[in-house]
């Protein structure tokens, strides 16, 4: 085995220390021997967060030296490396997963310090972040759950929060409009004022930090610059912070107060609304300069409450800027652009985030920066630290209370392309075959074919579909079903691989088959099943609708059955290949605040067009389920020019069969989804509030007649045959995915404290 000699920089900065490290075992560090170096937890001192919440107020309790009964204190063995989330001067941040203890399965982000190559003002800071987080328990700040060392390391298991940071969502993804952004700046003044009042001034802020949980919510992390004050007169002095976020009296270190957090989020403000920086030279003495005399340009497309907001918090004296004064975050409450905002139900959580991040697997990092998330998670060996660190992090250990109560957190994902989603699941190196073991055909479309596989380490049955790069870019497809598949009755996005030719999504089997073959197949399906049936679908298209996605593609062969139970709620619609996200003219997605506002009239009529054609197609559906028969059809050699003309006249049988027993409301509800004119045609939500829907306890439940099954499907599918080589259709192609990165090109801007 070859070898290599690792020399590591000492505290001092002249001590050298070198390791005789084989290199093939730091390659592939297993969770066992990646911490195999490091010794037992230095001693006794474990402290314990001891939080009480008491009708619904949180109440902070002094940090007390013990463990409280029913909770084991933590150790490196008890997590196992996932993944790389990010990584600094001073160490790596991983995805772990607790495999002992009571909260076994539970994903946390574990921040690894390494002692030993630490500036000792890193240690310090190290350990301030501890004592902050340890403090602090607030909807709008990351949780610490356990803290621990080694001889060698320094360990924080934090909340995973799996939307990403707020970075990635304004350089790339969506376009806000000012009410998103008051959205987010009310809940972050409102965590800055929690920690304002314990005496903590934050001094990083920027939207870095600033993370996204699994409901679009915010959480501020990383307080390893913040300084911890007796009270509101104690000034810190430390230069630290990002440049372009500093305020006036952090630049000329004159010495500083909370109210520099106020100017730090100006400049987040001004930068959410407007794309840029208020004060960004072309290097980082011009940028100083600015700040302490430049004077702001005002863009005029900023409304008047936001310019008046900006420049109250723009005041170079910080004893003159909003929220200074001694009602503190009062003042910015009550200024006039958070007029409408409400501030108890904004602290319950019960405002609606403008924003939800797409969603995969329980451990995806999708938002998660590709250069980070596509390295082996190893954490190399802790070199022994000088002697003096021990009384420097005597103390550090604790355990969290209330594990019991934490939640699994829920799903993520950001628009990128294929590439870059698959290089963060697995690498590069990675292929399907490696992980599944291919079976037989379950399906094939004009793109792709389905086929069922076996997941080669848990003999899990799923289904891959393969799509043919060269036919189909699938990049809008990926992104739907991992933003919108945890709907019950969304097909589930498992896994993607992509070996340049073909793109491999796994996703649930459909073990229950296709929905028109499980009812024709029945020996007795009613008016009533019928009602229920629908109303499954349509409730999901009307989730997809009010997210701004339309399937155009809800032929009866895409709604399947998950199980054999026949169960309305185990349907799920599947084959998102010819779903549309809407988005702006720049390809950005868009908040539901920003659609209504500045989405041009025949963008939003085409949308609506989109619509109102998944409902005709669920008006097929319906009226082949109620009739036994399809209504523009009599077989599969009927020719496309004849059902085409049947379709645009309107006309179908309402009498005869099976329709000379169903309910007039029955009736009804069909004419008005196959209506010709989609303008007149229900909506998803009215289809909802029909009394066919509504009243389905009233429907009968005697067995309805059909049709023999292969002339049913043959003339379903020769259907929509007819409507996808019509002219007249609608060209169904998928929307280019894009990842616009102009603000800031994309460019971290990195912190001068690490």
């Amino acid at each position: 085995m070859s070898h290599r000699q690792c020399s590591l920089t000492g505290v001092s900065g002249n001590v050298r220390l070198s390791l005789d490290l084989a290199c093939a075992e730091m390659e592939t560090l297993s969770i066992d021997s990646a911490f195999a170096s490091l010794t037992e937890d230095e001693g006794p001192y474990e402290e314990l967060l001891n939080t009480a919440q008491d009708d619904g107020i949180l109440k902070e309790i002094d940090i007390s030296q013990h463990t409280k009964e029913g909770f084991e204190k933590a150790d490196p063995s008890q997590f196992e490396l996932l993944k790389v989330l990010g990584q600094g001067s001073y160490g790596k941040v991983f995805l772990v997963r607790k495999i002992k203890g009571s909260d076994r399965g539970q994903l946390y982000a574990m921040k690894v310090l390494r002692k030993a190559t630490l500036k000792v003002r890193d240690r310090v800071r190290s350990k301030m972040e501890r004592d902050i987080l340890a403090e602090v328990n607030h909807p709008f700040i990351v949780k610490l759950h356990y803290a621990f060392q080694t001889e060698g390391k320094l360990y924080l298991i934090l909340d995973f929060l799996r939307g990403g940071d707020l970075f990635t969502r304004l350089s790339k993804e969506v376009m806000f409009t000012e009410e998103d952004v008051k959205f987010y700046l009310a809940e972050l003044a409102l965590a800055l004022d929690h920690l304002h009042s314990l005496g903590i001034i934050y001094r990083d802020l920027k939207p870095e930090n600033i993370l996204l949980d699994e409901e679009g919510h915010i959480k501020i992390t990383d307080f390893g610059l913040s300084k911890e004050a007796i009270d509101h007169d104690k000034r810190a002095y430390s230069f630290c912070g990002t440049i372009e976020y500093m305020a006036p009296e952090v630049v000329n270190r004159r010495g500083h107060t909370h109210s520099a957090d106020w100017w730090s989020f100006g400049v987040l403000m001004f930068e959410m609304l407007t794309g840029s920086l208020p004060f960004q030279g072309k290097d980082r003495k011009e940028t100083m300069a600015l700040i302490l005399k430049a004077k702001l340009g005002m863009p005029q497309f900023l409304s008047p409450e936001v310019q008046s907001l900006i420049r109250a918090l723009f005041k170079r004296n910080p004893t003159n800027r909003l929220g200074a004064g001694p009602d503190g975050v009062e003042e910015i409450k009550r200024h006039n652009f958070f007029g409408n905002i409400d501030w108890n139900k904004l602290y319950r959580r019960e405002i609606k985030p403008p924003f939800k991040p797409a969603v995969g697997r329980p451990d995806d990092t999708f938002h998660f920066d590709p250069e980070f998330t596509s390295r082996t998670p190893t954490d190399s060996p802790g070199i022994p630290p000088s002697a003096n660190t021990h009384q420097l992090f005597r103390g550090f250990s604790f355990v969290a209370t209330n594990l019991d109560q934490e939640q699994s957190i829920a799903e993520i994902r950001q628009n990128s392309t294929v590439n870059t989603i698959v290089q963060q699941l697995h690498g590069t190196k990675i292929h399907f075959t490696d992980g599944y073991e291919m079976k037989e055909d379950v399906g094939l479309g004009a793109y792709s074919v389905c086929k069922r596989c076996i997941h080669k380490i848990t003999s899990v049955e799923y289904a891959v579909k393969i799509i043919d790069r060269a036919k189909k870019d699938p990049s809008e497809e990926i992104e739907i079903l991992l933003r919108y598949g945890q709907h019950p009755n969304i097909i589930t996005l498992k896994d993607v691989y992509d070996d340049g030719k073909y793109v491999y999504l796994v996703m649930e089997l459909m073990r229950g088959g296709e929905l028109l073959d499980r009812i024709l197949h029945q020996k007795s399906f009613s008016e009533r099943e019928t009602s229920a049936v629908l109303c499954t679908i349509t409730k999901t298209v009307e989730y997809l609708h009010s997210q701004g996605v339309v399937h155009r593609d809800l032929k009866p062969s895409n709604i399947l059955y998950v199980d054999e139970t026949g169960d309305p709620e185990s349907i799920r619609i599947c084959d998102f290949g010819f779903a549309k996200q809407l988005r702006a003219e720049n390809g950005l997605l868009m908040t539901p605040c920003y659609t209504a506002n500045f989405v041009a009239p025949e963008v939003l009529k085409k949308q609506g067009y989109d619509a109102a054609c998944d409902i005709w197609s669920l008006g097929i559906l319906l009226y082949t389920m109620l009739a036994g028969f399809t209504p523009f059809a009599n077989g599969p050699n009927d020719t496309p020019e004849e059902i085409l003309a049947r379709i645009g006249s309107g006309k179908y049988a309402l009498i005869g069969g099976n329709w000379d027993t169903v309910s007039d409301a029955a009736k009804d509800i069909v004419t008005k989804m196959l209506h010709v004119d989609p303008h007149q045609r229900l909506t998803a939500p009215q289809v909802l509030r029909h009394q066919w829907i509504v009243n389905r306890e009233q429907l009968s439940q005697s067995q309805l007649i059909r049709q023999d099954i292969q002339l049913v499907k043959g003339a379903m599918a020769a259907t929509y045959l007819a409507l996808n080589r019509s002219p007249l259709a609608p060209k169904l192609e998928p929307v280019e995915s894009s990842s616009l990165a102009q603000r800031r090109g994309m460019k971290r801007l990195t912190s001068t404290g690490l």
